[in-house]
């Protein structure tokens, strides 16, 4: 939710998701702007894996529950649960197997430059 004038407020609790068509779940976005996109995502028991997905620009993750296992064509294999922080990059073809409950934050960013 917007409060003020580029300033997003979000709880872990909140009961405003939405169906992700992308890669299955459920999603709430807290910011959807030119120099961010950020939210949460949610897969509760019974729902399917997002599968294969190529991440379409950096992405940053922090897992708060559950367990993903990310295969990265032609890299590592990533095994990641609650309070692992991943950083994606452009491009990456990955495939996602879930233990649920499974809860992430995620961030697309953009460079930032002191």
């Amino acid at each position: 939710m917007e409060i003020a004038p580029g300033i997003f407020v979000t709880k872990l609790s909140t009961d405003d998701w939405e169906v992700d068509e992308e890669v299955g779940g459920m999603t709430h976005t807290i910011v959807a702007q030119p120099d961010g996109f950020a939210g949460l995502s949610r897969f509760d028991e019974g729902a399917g894996d997002p599968g294969e997905w190529t991440v379409p620009v950096r992405q940053v993750l922090l897992v708060l529950e559950g367990h993903a296992s990310i295969q990265i064509a032609d890299g590592p294999t990533l095994e990641l649960g609650p309070g692992d922080l991943a950083s994606l990059p452009a491009g990456a073809q990955t495939t996602w197997t879930l233990t649920k409950p499974y809860r992430e934050v995620w961030f697309f960013p953009t460079e930032y430059e002191a």
